[in-house]
């Protein structure tokens, strides 16, 4: 797993209270028996030395079961900024009950919610568990995360993949934040991607919500990309008047 360069977005948002919020976005790490103590010390350097107010990964941590990658979990898991999760469809496959314990300094929020104060406001941040759960008898609970959501007119919502995005515009969400694509890992499955999803990378805008797609940091199938570079991104906030 090769680091790349910090990717800083600007998003405008439609809300004055979520004004200058600085989120590290990670998504699709994909630890395995391959993956190097090494890189994995090189992201937390720069998970810590960051200028962001929390991190989120948006799914797919680990790519093989975890006794076989404990000891990179472990260092992962030293992490000192606060980082907020949800399950990808690999973490479900490999063991989401033996990642939990292993990153038990990190807050899983599938199908679950905080709530954290940000320019005197109460901000909102939750997360679906993937499309994927049913599989694993895990209920999604969507219309649970969805009212949340619409409660609260400073929120972010989290979910792995981007067809998810559905939710956030029903709840009138201000962020959407998600993973999954790889940015199509290698072109032209760009072109595969974009039939089964409806975004494939980057920054975009729907009504009052806008949504962000990581192209993820970690590789699956092999490690090789094109055209689809690799990402680590801070995000930073900015409002807008909602018209």
């Amino acid at each position: 797993m090769k680091l790349p360069s910090l990717n800083e977005v600007e998003v405008s948002v439609k809300s004055s209270n979520l004004n200058g919020l600085r989120i590290l976005h990670l998504s699709d790490i994909h630890i395995n028996k391959k993956t190097s103590i090494k890189s994995i010390k090189e992201l937390i350097s720069l998970c810590n030395s960051c200028n962001a107010d929390f991190i989120v990964i948006t799914g797919d941590i680990i790519d093989c079961k975890c006794k076989y990658i404990r000891d990179k979990l472990e260092v992962l898991n030293t992490i000192k900024k606060s980082v907020f999760y949800i399950s990808g469809n690999h973490d479900l496959f490999y063991g989401l009950d033996d990642l939990k314990i292993l990153l038990n300094n990190f807050i899983l929020l599938d199908n679950r919610h905080i709530i954290f104060e940000f320019n005197d406001s109460n901000i909102l941040l939750a997360g679906l568990s993937d499309r994927f759960s049913n599989f694993f008898k895990i209920k999604r609970e969507e219309n649970k995360i969805t009212n949340l959501l619409k409660e609260n007119e400073n929120s972010i919502f989290l979910a792995h993949q981007p067809k998810d995005y559905k939710f956030a515009l029903k709840s009138n969400t201000k962020l959407f934040l998600c993973g999954h694509t790889h940015g199509g890992q290698i072109y032209p499955f760009h072109y595969l991607v974009k039939i089964f999803q409806p975004f494939l990378s980057g920054l975009y805008y729907i009504n009052n919500t806008a949504i962000y797609v990581n192209k993820g940091l970690g590789y699956w199938g092999i490690n090789f990309r094109y055209k689809a570079s690799s990402e680590i991104t801070l995000l930073k906030l900015t409002s807008i008047s909602v018209k």
